[in-house]
C-alpha cells in the first residue's frame, strides 16, 4: 500500500539512498576506526579533535566549519585560532549521528535509512547546518527525506518514531514525533483493503531479517481480507508517550472506539506483564524506560521485531525494582487517560486488572477514582475472580472490601442516571428489563463475593452488613446466596454475641429462601432462635403452597413437573448435606412448634375474653338509653310476631295483603310518633 524504505527510493532525488555533499576540499578515502577513535584517511594531518562521550574524532577544521554554524561560533567565541579540541557531549544522536554528519561534510556518500534519519536530522539542527552556509546542506536534505520518503511509508514511520525515544526534546521541537504520529494514524484509519501485510509487525515477526523486496513477493494477495486489528502489533512497540500521541491522533481521525480500546488492551498486555500473570515484573527484567526501549531498527530498520526489546539492567536489584514500578505507574496513568469514554470500549475484566495494578503501584488518586467509575459503568460484566483484589494497606482485610463497595455505589449511580435521563432509548420496556437483569447479575456477584470474603476474621460486621444492604431489595429474587454468605461469616466469627447475630441475619429475607435453604437453616445451630422460627413459618407456607398448586394443576398441565407432594418426598429430593443432622434437631423443632401452638391458644383465649367484655360493655350502654317509648315499641313488635304465627295457615295472598297493610300502618304510626 505504502511503498517503503530507503531501498525503494530509486529514481528519486536521492538515488539509491546515498547522500553526498556537492563540495569537498579535502580529498579522503574514508574514515578509519581504531578503538573509540575515528581518523580521516587523508594526506593532510588532522587539526581538530571533536570529543562526543567516549568517542574521539580526529578531523579537519575547514570541511566542518564551512558547513556547521555551531562549530564556527564555538571557535570564534573562543578567541583562540589554534583551538584544536571541542567537546560536544550533548549532541543528539550521539557518535553515530556525528559520524554521518562528518562524512557528509567531507563529501563521503552516506546511506539514509529510517533507522538513522531522525538522529541525523537532530544532529544537523544541533550543528546548525543550514542553507545560509551551503545550498543543499544537511538540514534541507534530511528534512526532504523525512517528508517524501519516511512519512509515505507505514513501517518507516513506525521505525522513525521508535528511534525518536532517545532524541527528546529535539525530535519534539522539530515536529518529527507529531508528523510520524499523524502519518501512522492516517494509515491505520485508511481502508485496509489496500494494505500489504508484509509491512506489518505481525508478518515481519515471522522473518528474522526481512528484506522488503523479498517480503513483497511473499505477501498475500490484495484480495485477502485484512483484519481490523492489523496495526496493533506495530504500534505496540512504541514507548508509552509516543503510543499516546498515536492513539490521540487516531481518535481525531474518527476510528471506532471499540477498535481503539482493543488496541489499548493489546498494548497493556505487552507492557504490563502483571496484568495477565497477576505478578509484578521480576527485578532482573528490563524496565520500560527509554534506555531499555531503544529501537533495534538501526541500520535501515530491517531487523526490528514486533516484540519488546528488553535489556538486562546492570543496576542494583532494589533500584531496578523501583525504576520498574515507576515506569509501570507511568504506563498505567497514561492508559487510563486515553481509554475512550464510551461504555464497553474495553472489557470490565481489563479495567479491574488495571485497577488492581493501579492500587498496587499507588497511582494518582484522581485517576483511580476515574477508573473506578469506568468499572461501575459495566459492573454487571465482572466476575468473582476479578473482584478479589488484595488490600495493600497493612493491618486490614485480605481483600479490598471498601473498593468493591465503591464500585457498587458507582454502578447504582450509573443505573439511576440512565433511568432518569431524558434521552431514553426508543424502547423503554427493554431498557428497564436490561436494568433489572443487570441488578440481578450484580446481586448474585455481590453474594458470591460476600461468601468469599466472609472467611476473613478481620472483616467487620459493619462492612459485611453495609455491602449486603447496598443493593435494593428488588435486585435479589432469592436470598440463598446471601444466606450462604451469612452462614460462612458465622462460621468464621464464632465469638459474635446474640445481638450481633440478630443484626447480621436482619439483612436476609426469610421469605426469599428456597425450600432447600429453609430446611438447612431450620437445623442451623449458628442462627438465632428467632430467625429459625421465621424460617419454619416460611417453610410451612412454601410447602402448603406447593401442595395446593400441585393439586390444582394435576391433570391439567401434565407436561409440567409436579411439585413435591409430601414431606418424605421433599426430604428425599433435598441434598444430602441438608439431611445430615435432621434427626438430632427434630426434637428441638417439635418443641418450638408446641410452644408456638401454646402461644396461639393463649392468644385465642385472650381474644375471646376481649369479645365477651366488649359485649357486656355494649349491653350496659343499651340499658342506660332505654325509655318508655322504646319499651312499648318492643311489646308491640312481639304482639305482631305472635299474630303472624297464629295466622300462619291463611292463604298466601291474604297473608301478603295483611302484611302489606300492617307494614303500612306501622310505618304511618311510627312517623306519627316521631
Amino acid at each position: 500500500m505504502w511503498e517503503s524504505e530507503s531501498e525503494s527510493a530509486a529514481g528519486r532525488e536521492y538515488g539509491t539512498g546515498l547522500l553526498t555533499s556537492t563540495k569537498h576540499s579535502v580529498k579522503t578515502e574514508g574514515f578509519q576506526q581504531r578503538g573509540n577513535s575515528w581518523y580521516v584517511s587523508a594526506d593532510i594531518p588532522s587539526d581538530l579533535l571533536v570529543q562526543i562521550g567516549e568517542a574521539n574524532f580526529h578531523l579537519h577544521k575547514y570541511p566542518l566549519l564551512s558547513r556547521s554554524g555551531k562549530l564556527n561560533r564555538i571557535i570564534y567565541d573562543s578567541r583562540d585560532p589554534d583551538l584544536n579540541k571541542i567537546v560536544m557531549d550533548d549532541l543528539p544522536g550521539g557518535p553515530e549521528s556525528f559520524e554521518l554528519a562528518a562524512k557528509f561534510c567531507y563529501g563521503i556518500a552516506i546511506d539514509l535509512t529510517a533507522g538513522n534519519i531522525s538522529g541525523l536530522r537532530c544532529s544537523a539542527e544541533y550543528l546548525e547546518m543550514t542553507e545560509d552556509l551551503e545550498e543543499g546542506n544537511l538540514i534541507f536534505k534530511t528534512e526532504a527525506f523525512l517528508s517524501y520518503v519516511v512519512l509515505s511509508s507505514w513501517r518507516d514511520s513506525i521505525v522513525v518514531l521508535k528511534s525518536c525515544e532517545k532524541l527528546s526534546p529535539w525530535a519534539e521541537n522539530l515536529q518529527i514525533v507529531r508528523r510520524c504520529s499523524e502519518s501512522i494514524a492516517w494509515k491505520a484509519c485508511a481502508n485496509p483493503k489496500g494494505i500489504r501485510w508484509s509491512y506489518t509487525g505481525r508478518r515481519a515477526s515471522q522473518v528474522s531479517s526481512p528484506k522488503w523486496n523479498d517480503m513483497k513477493d511473499s505477501s498475500p494477495s490484495r484480495n485477502q481480507q485484512v483484519p481490523p486489528d492489523w496495526w496493533f502489533e506495530d504500534v505496540s512497540i512504541l514507548r508509552i508517550d509516543h503510543f499516546v500521541r498515536v492513539i490521540t491522533a487516531i481518535k481525531v481521525k474518527g476510528m471506532r472506539y471499540e477498535l481503539i480500546g482493543a488496541g489499548i488492551m493489546h498494548y497493556a498486555t505487552k507492557w504490563l506483564p502483571g496484568l495477565v500473570n497477576d505478578t509484578t515484573i521480576p527485578p532482573d527484567e528490563g524496565s520500560n524506560s527509554s534506555n531499555s526501549n531503544s529501537s533495534s531498527s538501526s541500520g535501515g530498520g530491517c531487523g526490528w521485531k514486533s516484540g519488546l526489546q528488553m535489556v538486562v539492567s546492570t543496576r542494583p536489584r532494589d533500584d531496578t525494582s523501583t525504576l520498574q514500578a515507576k515506569d509501570q505507574r507511568m504506563i498505567i496513568e497514561s492508559l487510563i487517560s486515553i481509554i475512550p469514554p464510551q461504555k464497553d470500549s474495553v472489557s470490565c475484566n481489563f479495567l479491574l486488572r488495571l485497577l488492581r495494578m493501579a492500587n498496587m503501584l499507588k497511582v494518582a488518586l484522581a485517576l483511580i477514582t476515574e477508573l473506578e467509575k469506568r468499572v461501575g459503568m459495566q459492573f454487571e460484566q465482572a466476575t468473582l475472580a476479578d473482584l478479589l483484589i488484595p488490600c495493600y494497606n497493612k493491618n486490614d482485610t485480605v481483600y479490598d472490601v471498601d473498593l468493591v463497595q465503591r464500585l457498587l455505589e458507582h454502578f447504582l449511580v450509573q443505573e439511576q442516571t440512565e433511568s432518569s435521563s431524558p434521552s431514553r432509548p426508543p424502547f423503554p420496556d427493554k431498557h428497564a428489563t436490561s436494568n433489572i437483569n443487570a441488578k440481578t447479575r450484580v446481586a448474585r456477584l455481590v453474594d458470591s463475593y460476600l461468601t468469599e470474603v466472609s472467611r476473613d476474621r478481620n472483616l467487620s460486621l459493619t462492612k459485611f452488613q453495609v455491602l449486603a444492604e447496598a443493593l435494593p431489595e428488588s435486585a435479589r429474587t432469592s436470598d440463598d446466596g446471601l444466606y450462604r454468605a451469612i452462614d460462612s461469616y458465622l462460621k468464621a466469627h464464632p465469638t459474635l454475641t446474640e445481638h450481633e447475630r440478630k443484626r447480621l441475619c436482619r439483612v436476609m429475607d426469610c421469605q426469599k429462601l428456597s425450600i432447600d435453604a429453609c430446611m438447612h437453616a431450620a437445623q442451623n445451630e449458628r442462627l438465632p432462635l428467632r430467625v429459625v422460627v421465621q424460617v419454619l413459618f416460611s417453610e410451612q407456607v412454601k410447602i402448603s403452597n406447593a401442595l395446593s398448586n400441585s393439586s390444582l394443576k394435576e391433570g391439567v398441565e401434565s407436561h409440567y413437573q409436579p411439585m413435591v407432594p409430601n414431606r418424605k418426598t421433599l426430604l428425599e429430593g433435598t441434598p444430602q448435606s441438608f439431611q445430615e443432622g435432621w434427626a438430632a434437631a427434630k426434637k428441638d423443632i417439635n418443641t418450638l412448634k408446641f410452644e408456638l401452638e401454646t402461644v396461639k391458644t393463649k392468644y385465642l383465649e385472650l381474644q375471646n375474653d376481649m369479645e365477651n367484655l366488649q359485649k357486656q360493655f355494649d349491653k350496659l350502654l343499651k340499658q342506660k338509653h332505654t325509655s318508655a317509648w322504646t319499651t312499648g315499641w318492643k311489646k308491640l313488635s312481639k304482639l305482631t310476631k305472635m299474630t303472624n304465627v297464629e295466622n300462619h295457615d291463611i292463604s298466601p295472598q291474604l297473608q301478603t295483603s295483611e302484611e302489606q297493610n300492617r307494614k303500612t300502618t306501622t310505618r304511618k304510626w311510627r312517623n306519627s310518633i316521631s
